[in-house]
């Protein structure tokens, strides 16, 4: 009779995880990345919301020093000449709402006719053949490594024989048809389109207008858009060129206003409080916009570069 032999169950223990390291100092870097990132925005708020006279007291506090929403009553216009002096800030006040809408139509025109004509341009680089093309390409291309400074006493001297200075179609012409940049961009895209989809609307009887307005503009609405926002936020931004040519209330936009109204110094000193409301609205836009547009922005880019 066969012995029977029992064998007790040895208990494995599980092996030990060890500590992720380095993923504890990656994020721990990307959150130092992200504070020191957030901080001006925070002292920008932190300001706004401040009395003129409590920063001038306790400039190093990092919370409000006599929190008050009077700084954003004048970036806005609410305040009266009387009560912005006696708050410190300067009676001059800032018509808000006009520059605002100034920067609007200024950013909205470069921006749609930007993207149109650079998509066009784009399409006709990558997709119709005809003699010189990668040449012609490549010297437009060329114009991405020019200081855009280099162009500006050309481009006011262009304005000023159209007549266009201190208008607002004069502050968008410049930027408004192409960039380099802008076509590249949308060329790498248009390059990946499946050739097989545009033979196919050929055989149908389509042609090459209907087919860029009704195949490719379609198929291509993410980097459009991606295109869209980065344009815009260009344009929102910029600075100098608008101070170059608009010299009234009626052409002039929401970046140049603010550094007049910084240069509205009163006795007391420069109104901060004010100036970081006024700053910290007009930004909240482009925060707004990019933050919805984020995610799409990046896998755009990394798309558009990779193919």
């Amino acid at each position: 009779m066969a012995a029977v032999t029992t064998t007790t169950p040895t208990h494995v223990r599980p092996a030990r995880r060890r500590f992720p390291f380095g993923r504890a100092v990656a994020w721990t870097v990307m959150g130092l990345i992200v504070l020191i990132t957030l901080l001006p925005f925070y002292w920008i708020l932190r300001t706004a919301l401040s009395t003129n006279a409590g920063l001038n007291a306790d400039p190093t506090n990092p919370l409000p020093v006599g929190l008050t929403t009077s700084g954003f009553e004048r970036a806005l216009g609410l305040q009266s000449a009387e009560e912005a002096i006696a708050q410190g800030g300067a009676g001059g006040g800032l018509d808000f709402w006009r520059y605002l809408l100034n920067s609007v139509l200024v950013s909205t025109l470069i921006t749609v006719c930007q993207i149109f004509f650079s998509a066009m341009a784009a399409y006709a680089f990558s997709r119709l053949r005809w003699r010189g093309r990668d040449k012609v390409f490549g010297l437009f291309l060329a114009g991405m490594m020019v200081p855009a400074i280099f162009t500006l006493l050309p481009n006011f001297v262009l304005i000023k024989q159209l007549h266009l200075v201190d208008t607002l179609l004069g502050i968008a012409l410049p930027t408004m048809f192409m960039t380099p940049f802008a076509v590249f961009f949308l060329r790498q895209f248009f390059m990946n389109i499946p050739k097989e989809v545009e033979e196919a609307a050929l055989l149908d009887g389509a042609g090459k207008v209907k087919i860029f307005f009704r195949v490719v503009l379609p198929m291509a609405s993410t980097p459009i858009v991606t295109l869209g926002v980065l344009t815009y936020i260009t344009s929102w931004n910029d600075y100098f060129w608008p101070l170059m040519v608009s010299y009234s209330d009626s052409s002039r936009v929401l970046t140049v206003a603010l550094a007049i109204f910084r240069a509205q110094t009163p006795a007391t000193g420069v109104d901060w409080s004010g100036l970081m409301a006024a700053t910290l609205i007009a930004a909240l836009p482009m925060l707004v916009l990019f933050a919805c547009f984020a995610r799409r922005i990046v896998s755009s880019i990394g798309f558009t570069g990779i193919k």
